[in-house]
Parts: structure tokens; sequence; C-alpha cells
């Protein structure tokens, strides 16, 4: 059974290492959740939810304390980022499940394919 404690133990592990890295776990968590595991995607997101919270958390106190979080661009970002999060939350509660399902696959890809075939720019 895959979603006994000595699986789920280790997929946590990688996944908030992931997300210490800023590689994306949470993504990978529902994609594991709904696609290993079975679960309806309403309960995978507010388990995805769950998990990011802490592991933002520790890892923005880890890059403040580094010296490497700018606190005076964050900080309205954040503020930008949540007041987004309560609209969009409040616009997909309007949604059908598989629109909203189409529209995470949508942006699941063009972020894949943006990271995929990215180049910086050169400094001038």
């Amino acid at each position: 059974m895959l979603s006994a404690w000595y699986v789920a133990v280790p997929v946590g592990a990688v996944l908030g290492f992931l997300s210490g890295l800023g590689v994306g776990g949470g993504s990978l968590l529902i994609l594991w959740l709904t696609l290993v595991l079975g679960m309806e995607p309403l309960a995978a997101r507010g388990i995805n939810l769950m998990f990011f919270v802490p592991s933002a958390v520790i890892a923005c106190l880890f890059r403040w304390k580094q010296g490497t979080l700018p606190l005076k661009k964050v900080l309205p970002a954040a503020a930008a980022g949540c007041a987004a999060a309560a609209l969009f939350v409040w616009v997909g509660t309007w949604m059908e499940p598989e629109g909203l399902k189409r529209l995470f696959g949508a942006l699941l890809l063009v972020t894949g394919l943006r990271e995929l075939f990215y180049r910086p720019r050169k400094a001038r």
C-alpha cells in the first residue's frame, strides 16, 4: 500500500528538500497525491497548503539569516500574493472542478516548458 508511513515519510522528505531548493515540491506533492494515491484534487490541494506553509516559512527564515531575502522587495510581493490568492480562492469556488484541473494542468505545462527552455539574458 503506497499510503503507508514508510513510503509517505521518504516522499515527504524528498519533496520538502525540493521545496527548500525552490524546485516546486508542492506541485510534485499534488501530482503524487492525485496520480499515485488517487486522492481527490480538493483534498490534495488542502494537504499541499499544510505542507507548503511550514516549508516556506523555514526556507524564508534561512534565506533571511543568509542575507539573501530583501524584505523591502519581498513584503509587497507577499502582500500582493496573499490578496491574489484570496481573490482566486473565491473565484475557484464558483468554477467547476474539471475546469480547475485543466487550468492547473496548463499552468504546470507552461511552467515546465519555461524551465526547460528559459535562457537568462547576458548582462550588458
